[in-house]
């Protein structure tokens, strides 16, 4: 992993992004902190994808719980 300052990584973000898309990782830092990293998307494993598609499934079969007596105010509104 790359550490590039902020600075330098918005005057040459372009070569960055071309760097990433080849793999390279890299470490944002802002007076000496880090602040963001900028890596490559990672492809989902095929177990996350199958788990994900289960739950949804089982989401669309279920039947409602009950019935919505709220409004979208009072879900929001705080106690005092």
């Amino acid at each position: 992993m790359q550490t590039v300052r902020a600075v330098d990584a918005n005057r040459h973000f372009s070569s960055v992004l071309k760097q990433v898309s080849q793999g390279e990782e890299f470490l944002v830092v802002s007076r000496g902190n880090p602040v963001a990293t900028i890596s490559p998307v990672r492809k989902a494993d095929n177990a996350h994808v199958a788990a994900r598609e289960m739950l949804l499934e089982r989401l669309r079969n279920q039947e409602p719980t009950g019935v919505r007596n709220w409004t979208r105010n009072e879900l929001y509104e705080r106690t005092k």
